[in-house]
């Protein structure tokens, strides 16, 4: 928003009449407003005096329509997405004067849902639980979105109050508070933002401004980024990525899914946005990271700005997933089926994208494209062997845990946090959570909550999985079993799947090997027959068997740095590895 734009301004240029309505304390008082030549609307009379001393209820009456409107910006909903906003002065006393960030590179990203993270669900909870994170070795907490939606639980993604902080949570201040928390703990925060659609329910965008054009994504509309009245619509996303960034102290954002973003303008939102992002950074002295969600494998969105690319600071890479996932499951069904052979992760290792430029049989096509590997640092691809999509976009939300044993589950974090990229663990899954995260919903509308059932048990019948497997997103059970239990931490196989996790993570602060950003400091084999895989990384020698019967590796490795499991030996000129097991060697000394 511009300098000077009062806190009851509002764009609107499709009404012809505009009202203020200042209710609670204010006494229901109604303001006419006017417009300006850019269809910014002000009041045009003296504001209630609760208006101006105190935090206030209010919404906008457009045209003739006796019903009070949230305000598009607004940063409180207490009543929910239907009622009437709330402003929030922002009394909160920041203590984070001395943060000065986090960066990416070297990191580790930890993803979590507030509501399901803790029992209680709420930004003080989490708080409760950063001495955890410190202790596996994360840097950076994701925090999947937290903005207002319709209903009591949702994973997010279906919000429209982009400006608002959802109130069971805990609120904005609830949220600086949580932020504040995690700066105190040397913990920088990633908010996940989605810029490509809103949600089914509460978007009330539409009745003010041209904020959607012609056009359907997946999931639904199409946010105007280059018709008519796009220049503030634009203006209305960067100001949010401005709020969290600056008013909100947050060390980056995850954009959902930008390949869904379009946009024909002679500069692209995403090139625009990093432009102003590196503004702000340079101004407050720290850094701010901006991580795309992108199904292009396309380096361009993380190229400089002066190579020609859009300048993101990173992008995620799900060809890594897939790899680790089909090298430790078996499981090769839909877009799995191309990542079959054990070379698909040594080509993932040590160029990035498995997909840069081949034939997809998924998607019946040609795609991505290839990594400039002596240009592009591997720390710009976060990687993962679990995350909210890949297990809650299962038929039943159900993790690795339930079909991996403790060495597989071991080799799954070692090729993850040993490996060249950026890695996020995701809640839970470094003691190997018991509990499913399975897609939830708590839409009030009967029809609506159907709807969204009814087509998540279609979607799933097309990929041939049992309907009958499907849980129901609106049944409270099904948000009530993705809750993580936290007492199973401590106990047996969670207990020492979270110690190989521990383990992990210090090795990975002791090793710079293992955060050299050279793509030419990695090199891999993959034999298909034994299932046998290797990734070298410096002096490091990443060892995995994938495979049924124990293999042995000539090496002259003579330091066993780590082991999934009893059972992995490392003798004079050879290391056994049984079934499923992995460890990590080096030269004594090195």
């Amino acid at each position: 928003m511009k300098p000077g734009r009062g806190p009851f301004d509002v764009w609107a240029p499709r009404t012809s009449r505009l009202r203020l309505l200042c209710g609670d304390n204010a006494g229901d008082a109604v303001v006419e407003m006017s417009r300006g030549d850019d269809d910014w609307w002000t009041p045009a009379g003296p504001l209630p005096q609760a208006a101006t001393d105190d935090d206030v209820a209010y919404g906008y009456l457009l045209d003739d329509d006796p019903e009070p409107r949230p305000d598009p910006r607004s940063r409180r909903q207490p009543g929910g997405v239907h009622e009437l906003s709330r402003t929030d002065r922002g009394r909160w006393l920041w203590t984070d004067e001395a943060w000065t960030g986090r960066q990416l590179a070297g990191s580790v990203v930890y993803e979590l849902h507030v509501g399901t993270f803790t029992p209680e669900g709420t930004f003080d909870a989490a708080l409760g639980r950063l001495e955890h994170l410190r202790d596996v070795g994360v840097d950076l907490v994701e925090l999947m979105p937290v903005n207002a939606f319709n209903g009591t639980h949702n994973w997010g993604y279906d919000g429209v109050g982009w400006f608002a902080v959802h109130e069971g949570y805990g609120g904005p201040e609830g949220y600086q508070r949580f932020v504040d928390g995690c700066h105190a703990a040397g913990l920088g925060v990633i908010q996940d933002v989605v810029y490509n659609h809103l949600g089914p329910s509460g978007n009330y965008l539409p009745l003010f401004g041209p904020y959607l054009k012609e056009g359907r994504s997946t999931w639904g509309d199409l946010v105007n980024l280059d018709a008519e009245g796009s220049v503030e619509v634009r203006r209305y996303i960067l100001d949010n990525v401005r709020m969290w960034l600056d008013d909100y102290h947050v060390d980056g954002l995850r954009l959902d899914a930008v390949h869904a973003l379009s946009d024909a303008s002679w500069r692209h939102l995403l090139r625009e946005m990093a432009l102003e992002v590196d503004a702000l950074s340079a101004h407050q002295r720290r850094p701010l990271t901006l991580i795309a969600e992108s199904d292009l494998n396309d380096p361009r969105l993380i190229a400089p700005r002066e190579a020609g690319g859009m300048g993101l600071d990173a992008q995620w890479s799900d060809d890594f997933h897939h790899a680790v996932h089909v090298a430790l499951t078996g499981e090769t069904s839909g877009y799995y089926a191309d990542f079959a052979p054990l070379s698909a992760l040594a080509k993932v290792c040590e160029r990035g994208f498995f997909h840069d430029g081949t034939w997809s049989s998924f998607r019946g096509r040609n795609h991505g494209h290839p990594i400039d590997l002596r240009a592009m640092p591997t720390w710009r691809l976060v990687v993962c062997n679990q995350n909210h999509d890949q297990i809650g976009n299962r038929a039943r939300g159900d993790r690795l845990t339930e079909t991996l044993d403790e060495h597989q589950l071991g080799c799954a974090a070692m090729l993850t946090l040993c490996g060249p990229f950026t890695p996020m663990l995701f809640m839970g899954e470094e003691w190997a959570a018991s509990t499913p995260f399975q897609f939830f919903t708590s839409h009030p509308e009967p029809e609506l909550g159907q709807a969204t059932a009814d087509g998540r048990i279609a979607e799933f019948e097309q990929m041939g999985w049992d309907p009958a497997v499907v849980p129901d997103p609106q049944d409270p059970e099904t948000y009530q079993r993705s809750n993580l239990d936290w007492s199973e931490a401590t106990t047996d196989r969670h207990a020492r799947v979270l110690d190989v996790y521990r383990r992990l993570g210090r090795l990975r602060r002791e090793r710079p090997e293992l955060t050299d950003p050279s793509f030419g400091s990695v090199s891999c084999t993959a034999d298909e027959e034994t299932r046998f895989f290797t990734m070298r990384r410096g002096d490091l020698l990443v060892a995995v068997n994938f495979g049924d019967e124990t293999v042995q590796l000539p090496t002259h490795a003579d330091d066993l740095l780590f082991a999934t499991g009893d059972g992995v030996d490392l003798g004079a000129g050879s290391l056994t590895l049984p079934a499923h097991a992995g460890a990590v060697v080096s030269p004594r000394g090195c």
